[in-house]
Parts: structure tokens; sequence; C-alpha cells
């Protein structure tokens, strides 16, 4: 039976698709940890990713958002109390541009640059009219070992090309049944419709039948040549909130105003207390035309980049870091408020408050 105390690295995943994805990419799965404790209501898959114990944890279904990603991987902290990192490994809503040609498929990376940390939450902040909404303030950074290994695998990628595809179509021959939903979709599926262009409210039928296809509805893109990566690695920042992006107009305002490239729901409820980074699969572009068909590739490419990356960093690397337990708890006090008329308990530490 595993040893809670074993585990060092922590992977969260928000739905049942990057759950599936997350457990293929393992090298070897463990035994089920033990009860861990009366308060323990997380389930976990333990295992190894190269050389490193690896622990896989999943939202509650229907638990979208920062404040359910908080409580998931406040309590993982709690049952294994040696993970000194976190990889928050999904899907996310892409924010193609003039600058980032992102399609269905690539992966967006969150890295700190321009006073950012890497994610921004979107729905902190202040609008003031006729100016551009303002800020209060930046999220965390990832950990020093993981920007460090992400340096040397974002290298290694522009010199000899990624095999993300070669380790997906690895997992497939293995796990056919797999193959209808987390292969690669066809490429006539990847629409990007102009910004003006919206899916109607109350359309049951797909964009095939509600939007089409026609060229003037769609932006042009060139297809990729041989010498580019397919998917592409995108690294920049994430916008992150407990509101689903889909509305193409606002997703290209952020773009303009902050440089954008990815909309999802999980990552600001993470990186003030838990040093974390978030790599996220595209499956859609954070507009009204959302379809599931990208979903499970997208989970999956997500997935064999965080492997990849994980296979940069050595053991002694991560152990240098410091238990994210002692980094949350250090300081931290218990209060109590009025929730929604209920009262909750928030626990404050040195990055921040969140809902215990």
């Amino acid at each position: 039976m595993s040893n809670p105390e074993d585990y060092t690295v922590g992977w969260i995943s928000a739905v049942t698709t990057e759950y599936v994805a997350a457990q293929q990419l393992l090298d070897e799965k463990h035994e089920d940890p033990p009860r861990l404790s009366a308060r323990t209501k997380n389930s976990y898959t333990v295992g190894k990713v190269g050389k490193h114990n690896v622990v896989i944890t999943n939202l509650p279904v229907g638990g979208y958002g920062t404040t359910s990603a908080a409580l998931v991987a406040e309590e993982m902290m709690q049952s294994f109390p040696n993970i000194r990192i976190v990889l928050m490994v999904g899907i996310g809503g892409g924010v193609p541009s003039r600058s980032h040609d992102i399609r269905l498929g690539d992966i967006v990376v969150s890295i700190p640059g321009n006073g950012k940390g890497g994610v921004i939450q979107y729905d902190f902040g202040k609008t003031i009219q006729d100016q551009e909404f303002k800020p209060t303030g930046f999220l965390s950074q990832p950990p020093t070992s993981l920007l460090t290994a992400l340096g040397k695998l974002q290298a290694e990628y522009e010199v000899e090309g990624h095999t993300l595809d070669q380790t997906i179509d690895a997992v497939l021959e293995k796990k056919p049944r797999l193959r209808v939903k987390y292969g690669r979709p066809d490429p006539s599926t990847d629409r990007l419709y102009q910004s003006h262009v919206v899916h109607p409210v109350n359309g049951d039928l797909s964009c095939d039948s509600n939007c089409g296809d026609d060229l003037e509805l769609l932006v042009s893109r060139r297809p990729r040549t041989d010498m580019e990566d397919n998917p592409a690695i995108h690294y920049g920042l994430i916008a992150s909130a407990n509101q689903l992006m889909k509305d193409a107009l606002a997703r290209d305002k952020f773009a303009a105003q902050m440089d954008v490239l990815c909309f999802e729901m999980e990552a600001a409820g993470l990186m003030n207390n838990f040093p974390c980074l978030v790599i996220r699969g595209i499956c859609d572009y954070a507009d009204s035309h959302k379809n599931k068909v990208w979903q499970g590739y997208a989970a999956m490419t997500a997935a064999a980049y965080a492997k990849d990356l994980l296979n940069k960093i050595a053991p002694w690397q991560v152990e240098q870091e410091a238990k994210i337990v002692n980094v949350f708890n250090e300081g931290s006090h218990n209060t109590h408020i009025e929730f929604n008329g209920e009262n909750r308990g928030f626990q404050v530490g040195p990055r921040g408050m969140y809902m215990k």
C-alpha cells in the first residue's frame, strides 16, 4: 500500500476528461493510498512519472471554479505532506490574435513576465468608464524548479521539436477505446469564427448547422508546415475566474489590454497559496461556439507536456523546494465569517485567504 509521505509532486485536474488523460501518462500506477483522515473527501490516483512520485486528484463533479480548486488543493497538501510542487493540468479557451497563432489542441503554459506571475484573476479588479480594466493584484509565480525545467524544455523543443503526438498515440495503442474521444479530431473541425459571429443562444444544433463554414464568417489561417510544431506550445499569461468566458469581443479586449493567451476557471484559487504551474490544452476559442469535440485531445496534449516537463526536473531539485503544507501553514490563522447565511471557516496565511 502506498505511503503518503513518499509523494512530492501534486497534479490537479478539474474535470473527468482531464483526470482520465492524466492517469494514462503515468509510467507506473501504485496501489491506492490508505484512508488518509476522517476529513478526506478527495479521491486520489498515485504513481510515478519518470523519477517522481506523483499524486493526481480531481475536483468534485460539478465543483468548478477557484474556491473548489483551493479546497481540493489544501486537502491534498494535508494528506500528502511532502508535496513540493503542483501542476494544474487540463483544458482551457484559447485567445488567438495577430501575435499568437493559437489553434485547437495547442498548449498554453503560464509563465511570469511584465510584473505578472503567469496567472491573472480577471474578475478581481475594477473597471473605470472609458479606461482599461485595472487588475488590483497579481498572483504568485510558479516555483523555481518548475521554471528552470520549463526553460530547458522550451529550448529543447525549439531545436528538436516535440513528440507529444507520438506520446498520445502510444497511450491510444494501449487503450484503443479512448481513441474516439481522446485522439486528434479532423482538422476541418477547427474553425475560428470572426468575433462578431455569435452562435444562436437557443441553438441546439452544432456550428456545422447553425453557423456553417462560409469563408466570410471565418478567420483565414494558413496551414502549419512540417517545420512547425503542431500542436504548438505558447508561453504567457493565463486569465482565471469563477466564470466561463464565452464572449469573443470580451476575449479580444483582454488580449489587447493584457496579452492574455488563455481563459480558464481554477488556477486563481491555487496560485497565491500553492506554488503551481498551469498547463492548458486549448479545446475552444473562449467564444459562443463552444463544443466538446476537442476536449479529450486537448486534455491529452496538456498531460503529455506535463510529463515531458517532469522528466526535465531532477528529484533533488524538487526536494529543494519547501513543503507546500509548511509554506501555507506558516504564520496562518483561522477566522470565521458569515457566507451565504452559513458560518464558514477561513484560513488566512502569508499568501492569502481561502475558504476552509
